[in-house]
């Protein structure tokens, strides 16, 4: 992407302010259970973060044609599998560099389940466009063997910094995107830009199960990849990238990774596209091929470009298969990097609205420049570590997660919810533990509204440019 589209992902993504209707792959049941218990709130706007507001109390259904939001138990959508960010090589460098006490406080606040709990995370296979400097696994001259093979890059740092997450959260799921094959396999004989030789099919299906099978021998499972970060693009060479043509995706897939997966008994899921958007119509063409379709599990997104109602496109024409939302994060140089929790709530609305199971940030930490970077864009992280004070300071996406990820737990069901109020979206959650929950995001100045479930109703005020998530019982 542009550093424009960058900058402005937040524009090109939808509200999802209008329900989506139910179709054969969501459930309809029965019975919604009337909510027996109060209704804690939590609430990000001025000052407050995530701070708890008075509690509130259900009661019977007034009839009242005041703003409302309803949320009917009884329709569900998607499962979730949970929310996260990359371990590119730069966030792994710059929270290696924080003290062991900091670094341990950190992951405990992130991924700790009784915290934030985030449990999907991204890693790049070899250099990114941040990372501390260009690499790949298999370095030097065509080596059809792999005889060089060797992920030592990542012994140092990076392997240290997922074992610390996953001894925090040990059910964390890890996929894994390359940015570039090794340059001996691209016409362009470099990492940076280019596309892939055809020739080097097997050799590169081989290159992942050498990865897959390297990692867990460090103790790390690797539980998804995708076939490249952004399929449709080299960058114009400014950075470690690849392109990928549709009939290229599909036929790397469909005789030679799935097939090299499957011979070395590994359980990895592969995700396809793992690009914006506007691909919706090549990742159904890819998915109404049976080769591709029988080794495929899900189609992986980026919100650059488009509207997130391509993946109900998508999940419609295939509702087999699942979407993932695997990158999107902010500029660090916005005014607003540590204020836009609004801006990121609508869109994660959006997100969820359109049957993602997941909402996968970039960069998990950078510094205050947004730096490691070997590539052209202005991206910061999820939090910033200050390069010399080791200070941590979260940015307003954090905040959208916070309220997000302490709602809707892993294995969570997308409840319905209904009502159109000028500047408000909303998503609700069923939790496996049977708790419910309701994240209401307000744009707009502050309001009043209804919340009805069941028969009842609850008043809830909403602050200008705010966060509020409501669980009950």
């Amino acid at each position: 992407m542009d550093s424009y589209t960058r900058r402005n992902l937040l524009k090109l993504s939808s509200l999802g302010l209008v329900p989506l209707a139910l179709d054969g792959a969501g459930s309809a049941q029965s019975g919604d259970a009337s909510p027996q218990a109060g209704i804690r709130v939590h609430t990000t706007a001025g000052a407050q973060r995530f701070g708890e507001a008075p509690a509130l109390a259900w009661r019977p259904e007034s009839g009242s044609l005041a703003d409302c939001i309803t949320v009917q138990p009884g329709t569900t959508f998607q499962n979730l599998l949970g929310f996260g960010a990359a371990f590119t090589d730069a966030a792994c460098y710059v929270v290696n560099q924080l003290s062991t006490e900091s670094r341990n406080e950190l992951f405990h606040e992130l991924f700790h389940p009784s915290k934030m709990g985030l449990n999907v995370c991204r890693l790049c296979m070899g250099a990114s466009d941040y990372s501390t400097k260009v690499y790949s696994y298999d370095e030097g001259g065509p080596d059809p063997e792999l005889d060089r093979f060797s992920i030592d890059h990542d012994r140092e740092y990076i392997i240290p910094v997922l074992q610390s997450a996953r001894a925090v959260n040990p059910n964390l799921f890890l996929f894994a995107s390359p940015w570039s094959p090794p340059a001996w396999m691209k016409v362009n004989n470099s990492m940076l830009g280019g596309l892939m030789e055809k020739k080097h099919f097997a050799a590169y299906a081989k290159y992942f199960v050498r990865f897959l099978q390297a990692y867990a021998e460090a103790g790390i499972e690797v539980n998804a990849v995708t076939i490249q970060n952004e399929v449709d693009t080299e960058q114009d060479g400014r950075m470690p990238a690849s392109l990928w043509g549709q009939e290229y995706e599909a036929g790397f897939v469909a005789e030679h990774l799935g097939r090299a997966l499957a011979d070395a008994q590994l359980k990895t899921k592969i995700w396809i596209i793992d690009h914006n958007y506007n691909l919706w119509g090549r990742a159904i063409a890819e998915l109404d091929d049976p080769e591709v379709n029988r080794y495929v599990d899900g189609v992986a997104w980026h919100g650059y470009l488009g509207q997130p109602s391509a993946m109900t496109r998508v999940h419609d024409a295939h509702p087999e298969k699942h979407m993932y939302w695997t990158e999107g994060g902010p500029s660090i140089k916005s005014p607003a990097y540590a204020t836009d929790w609004a801006e990121w709530g609508t869109t994660f609305a959006g997100i969820l609205r359109n049957w993602s199971r997941c909402i996968v940030s970039w960069n998990l930490a950078l510094d205050e420049n947004g730096s490691p970077n070997i590539g052209p864009f202005d991206c910061g992280g999820v939090v910033t570590v200050h390069s010399k004070t080791k200070q941590i300071a979260q940015s307003g996406q954090y905040w959208a997660f916070a309220h997000y990820s302490r709602a809707a737990r892993p294995g969570a069901m997308r409840m319905a919810s209904s009502g159109h109020v000028e500047e408000v979206s909303h998503v609700a959650f069923a939790n496996p533990d049977g708790t419910k929950a309701l994240v209401v995001t307000n744009r707009g100045q502050e309001k009043q509204i209804l919340v009805r479930m069941s028969g009842h109703e609850t008043a809830v005020t909403l602050p200008h440019d705010s966060l509020s998530t409501l669980t009950w019982s």
